[in-house]
């Protein structure tokens, strides 16, 4: 592995992972071939020995894995500048173009029970039922994970909270600490990103502090925007196993705080789907819907930024400790246990409240079947499958 890459200016940085963010449709695993095609292949910013540690790095952390490798990528090219600029290159478009539909939702209240977006909302059902479907085979391989995952669904369908769901993370981290067995991982030789251990402890003392600290600081100032930032800021930090998870994290919050309503969050939920870059993005969406003192691009903007600052912390702070992490046996099975957890919660909320909140007769369990077959069976792009089923829903409207 090259120790030393070659250094650019955050300007490319930007310019190349604008075009990604304009075009990187698929979710984090084609984000992933789009970034190893454009960065190991055509550009040759890192070669693949380099390319494949950092995507491991980036899938043993909390938080958008696509983004984070983004993140690495760009801050060793260009330093901190570099970092910023590929994030704010491979982000804004898909963020701006989810403000635009919130301001419109806004504008024409009437159109979130309109049969397009109930279309939307049938479409968020083909999406989390493929995301379940794919993560129980990657997550949960032998019985002590499926039974770990059955569980957390339990727990969320018993306790439907952010507390509920938080319990049973942390029990599905402590069975599998306890009582998984895994392969010890090899020890090898990582890339030099050009950040220390002093300042990767300092990025990761910041990253426990803000967790630990802002929700007391949102209840002592009594502060509404401070709470809302608080509960993304949160999210981002505690979302193992992609973006699809952060749907139950953040609706377990928002919805019954009253500050989003649950049709209007799902409709959100599968617009993000028909946009390229990051799930994360889901985030600007709601920020941008959400009540005052927050609301259009000031709360999108701010709670976007909310939700992908963990992704910077960790993925930064973490760099220089990525072979201590390795090697720990013990994290790497509380990590099994946790991501098996992270699948019955997404299970749970499949039921309740994507299922519940968006089919109401058979016509609507026809549609939702149809896009999850296009997805799961045809391998039809998202994009496309979110298109045909808002199309669906303003027929079955009219």
């Amino acid at each position: 592995m090259n120790p030393n890459p070659a250094r650019g200016t955050p300007f490319e940085v930007f310019a190349t992972f604008l075009k990604l963010g304009l075009t990187s449709f698929g979710g984090p695993v084609a984000h992933i071939g789009y970034f190893r095609a454009e960065f190991v292949e055509r550009r040759k910013w890192l070669d693949d020995a380099s390319f494949t540690d950092l995507v491991a790095l980036c899938q043993f952390l909390p938080g958008p894995a696509s983004s984070q490798v983004g993140i690495a990528v760009g801050f060793g090219r260009a330093g901190w500048f570099g970092a910023f600029a590929a994030w704010a290159g491979f982000t804004l478009p898909s963020a701006i173009a989810l403000i635009v539909f919130a301001l419109g939702l806004a504008h024409w209240p009437q159109s979130s029970h309109s049969g397009i977006v109930h279309g939307l909302k049938l479409a968020a059902v083909a999406i989390v039922a493929q995301a379940v479907w794919g993560m129980k085979t990657s997550l949960c391989p032998d019985r002590l994970r499926a039974g770990i995952a059955i569980g957390a669904a339990l727990i969320a369908l018993v306790a439907p909270s952010a507390a509920g769901q938080m319990c049973a993370i942390a029990i599905g981290g402590l069975i599998g600490w306890r009582m998984l067995t895994l392969r010890h991982l090899p020890s090898e030789q990582h890339r030099r990103y050009g950040i220390g251990r002093a300042q990767g402890a300092l990025l990761l003392a910041i990253f426990f502090l803000l967790l630990a600290l802002l929700p007391g600081v949102a209840a002592r100032t009594g502060a509404t925007w401070l709470d809302m930032a608080s509960l993304f800021y949160r999210s981002g930090a505690l979302v193992f196993g992609g973006g699809h998870v952060v749907l139950p994290l953040l609706q377990a919050s928002i919805v019954p705080n009253g500050w989003v309503p649950n049709d209007v969050f799902l409709a959100g939920y599968g617009a993000t789907q028909a946009v390229p870059g990051p799930l994360f993005t889901f985030a600007a969406f709601l920020g941008a819907v959400m009540p005052a003192p927050l609301g259009g691009w000031t709360g999108g903007l701010a709670m976007l930024v909310a939700m992908f600052l963990p992704a910077f912390l960790l993925v930064l702070g973490a760099l220089p400790f990525w072979e201590t992490l390795r090697q720990r046996d013990a994290i790497q099975r509380a990590m099994g246990g946790v991501n098996a957890a992270v699948v019955g919660i997404l299970g749970a909320a499949l039921y309740d409240p994507v299922w519940t909140s968006a089919v109401h007769s058979r016509s609507d369990v026809a549609l939702a079947l149809t896009a999850f077959g296009l997805l799961a069976v045809g391998r039809v792009s998202p994009v496309i499958v979110v298109v045909l089923t808002a199309l669906g829903g303003w027929a079955l409207g009219a």
